[in-house]
């Protein structure tokens, strides 16, 4: 079955409602390619090795949370971003792009996703936009939550310990939040969960007991695309798959 650019445009428009937020860049169409979609690539970033592999995909349109522009860029297409772009525009292929639309969907979004994997019943309720989520936990310490993380994620987390005491509500926001840890304090969790960290997160960790774990900006971000977009592939009869380009970060 085939659909209309357009016609796709206005079901992730519908679903991740991206007027909502106060983004770092453009969410929707970023790219225009052929009019009739057919099959969609999903993936975590726009990098030339997504775009190629959905190339050899066949992909009509490629669906991302981490697009090809930010705020602050200088707007000169050279480089490694002139290159992404002759390869989508020679290939006739759509760019499709949610950033914080993407993070915060209640079920198809990164949050929700790895809320989900990782058995955390939770729901948005902490930091800019409300982004962070929270849940009821029972883990004995920080130190037995980031063995799960890390069987869960398939990846050793960087985990500071905090007071050691038993994690009974747990905090997280994927990717780059570790900016939340404060608010996450805040909201009550024992523990908060995030991609990365920052040289101030150790500090506040020891003086306030909460633990911290940083478990990867690409390893807790790469479930929201392709649940998001295999979900709209579906209801619309569409082609779809998830292409994972390995990022240690």
């Amino acid at each position: 079955m085939n659909i209309t650019r357009q016609e796709l445009l206005s079901h992730f428009d519908g679903l991740l409602q991206p007027e909502r937020f106060k983004d770092y860049g453009p969410n929707g169409l970023q790219v225009e390619g052929r009019s009739e979609i057919r099959r969609i690539v999903s993936g975590v970033t726009a990098s030339r090795a997504l775009i190629e592999a959905a190339i050899d995909a066949r992909a009509d349109a490629v669906f991302v949370h981490h697009g090809l522009f930010w705020r602050g860029m200088d707007g000169r297409i050279t480089g490694w971003l002139k290159e992404r772009i002759r390869l989508l525009l020679t290939h006739d292929i759509n760019l499709f792009a949610y950033h914080l639309p993407l993070d915060a969907h209640p079920q198809w979004g990164n949050n929700a996703q790895l809320g989900q994997r990782l058995g955390l019943s939770g729901e948005a309720a902490f930091g800019e936009q409300n982004l962070g989520w929270i849940a009821p936990a029972d883990f004995a310490d920080a130190a037995a939550l980031s063995r799960h993380v890390e069987q869960v994620l398939g990846r050793a987390p960087v985990c500071l310990a905090g007071s050691g005491r038993p994690i009974r509500r747990v905090a997280w926001c994927t990717g780059g939040a570790q900016g939340f840890f404060e608010a996450a304090i805040a909201a009550g969790a024992d523990a908060f969960i995030t991609g990365e960290i920052s040289e101030p997160q150790a500090h506040l960790s020891r003086e306030t007991g909460v633990a911290f774990i940083a478990a990867g900006h690409h390893a807790t971000e790469r479930y929201g695309a392709p649940a998001c977009a295999g979900h709209v592939a579906a209801r619309l009869g569409l082609e779809h798959c998830f292409i994972e380009i390995d990022n240690p970060a």
